[in-house]
């Protein structure tokens, strides 16, 4: 009997064994358990293999080394640098001159991204053509490529100094960049910059009442022309009351060369064109693949109320197409961004050109590497955050 009953507990207990592994929540569990041990030892391994191979090549660790002087010129920066400065302030400087690419570079890559998209759908043959010529020749060449093809192409093959193209607003081309005005902020300039953030918030207030009222009422009101009165106006008037707190500095033609304003140099206009036009193309496609997507009935139904066509593109056709073309067209503003980095091909000062020249100097290979990563992944992450807002918030609600 005894025996009978050490059986049947020995039994039972291989029931409850062979239970707990065909579990799929203990399994589940077990699984993610040992990846995190593995990935932990992973990172514990390379962790102490780093710290090592630093301690025996005497270099020390950590970030003190942002606190140095830097030593080297920058070719074009946003904010206040000499070679004096520190390897830090260097490092802000490549992050804004990426950021000052990627905006740029991200608007009129989506303007001309629509009007090509659009062009594509023309009833014109030549215009479709053209459109597509446009798009099957940038899309299959490589981005570095193209900014050689600016880069050595054309802004090197324009004339010298002394002989620069004339542009309207007083400004001059040539060889060694863009000559603009530079604006000189005098006191209370930081009024003009609240009014515009004022008229944006009003845009939106006037806009969400207009919606309402078209709701309730059914009459329609211009949220265009009105927005465009408060974003602009306001800060034309506040420019005017405060007596003109702007002034500008104009580049002046010499005889050998040019004084005076600012210069956007070759070669971040090689970059900034190149990035434009590239991405330009990817976008093309995805507006035409959105606008493709709406149904026909759609058009059918607008054409047979009268609408006209543009009217028809820009009211019904193009709301309805820009939810399915934001998810791709988030990608394509990442790319862009990213391959900024393809700047050090043109000698563009971005945060990889300068933190190579760092790395080069200090030796700080671990501590550079980790400062692109982070840079990247919160340009990245901040891009992806407010397309995905912004995705949300022109999604359609279902009631």
């Amino acid at each position: 009997m005894a025996g009978m009953a050490l059986n049947s507990e020995t039994s039972d207990t291989r029931k409850r064994a062979s239970s707990l592994i065909n579990d799929p929540k203990v399994r589940g569990i077990f699984y993610q358990v040992l990846t995190l041990a593995l990935l932990v030892l992973f990172v514990w391994t390379v962790t102490q293999n780093t710290i090592n191979n630093l301690q025996k090549a005497n270099i020390a660790s950590g970030f003190g080394f942002l606190q140095g002087r830097a030593g080297f010129d920058i070719g074009q920066s946003l904010i206040a640098y000499t070679s004096d400065s520190t390897y830090g302030r260097a490092l802000l400087v490549g992050i804004l001159n990426t950021l000052q690419v990627a905006v740029l570079g991200i608007i009129t890559a989506s303007i001309i991204g629509f009007i090509v998209g659009i062009a594509r759908l023309s009833q014109n043959w030549l215009i479709a053509k053209l459109a597509q010529v446009y798009v099957e020749f940038f899309r299959n060449i490589p981005p570095l490529l193209v900014i050689l093809f600016w880069y050595k192409g054309v802004i090197a093959v324009l004339p010298q100094a002394r002989d620069s193209l004339n542009l309207p607003f007083q400004s001059y081309l040539n060889n060694r960049g863009l000559f603009v005005p530079k604006p000189i902020f005098g006191d209370g300039v930081w009024a003009i910059a609240v009014a515009f953030l004022i008229g944006i918030v009003a845009t939106v207030f006037v806009a969400r009442w207009a919606k309402k009222r078209q709701r309730l009422t059914g009459k329609p009101f211009h949220t265009v022309w009105t927005g465009l009165a408060l974003i602009i106006g306001l800060p034309i008037l506040t420019f005017m009351a405060l007596g003109a707190p702007i002034t500008f500095d104009f580049p002046v033609a010499g005889r050998f060369n040019l004084t005076g304003g600012s210069v956007l140099g070759p070669e971040f206009i090689s970059l900034y064109l190149a990035l434009s036009f590239y991405t330009a193309s990817f976008i093309a496609e995805i507006v035409r693949s959105g606008i493709k997507a709406v149904p026909k009935g759609q058009t059918e139904a607008a054409n047979a109320l009268g609408l006209r066509s543009n009217a028809i593109t820009r009211l019904i056709i193009l709301p309805q197409a820009l939810r399915i073309i934001i998810p791709p067209l988030t990608s394509q503003y990442l790319n862009l961004t990213k391959n900024s980095s393809l700047a050090v091909a043109c000698g563009f000062a971005d945060i990889y050109a300068i933190g190579g020249t760092m790395l080069n100097q200090t030796g700080q290979a671990v501590e550079i590497v980790a400062l692109f990563l982070v840079i990247y992944l919160s340009i990245s992450i901040t891009t992806a955050i407010f397309m995905n807002w912004f995705n949300a918030k022109m999604a359609l609600v279902e009631r």
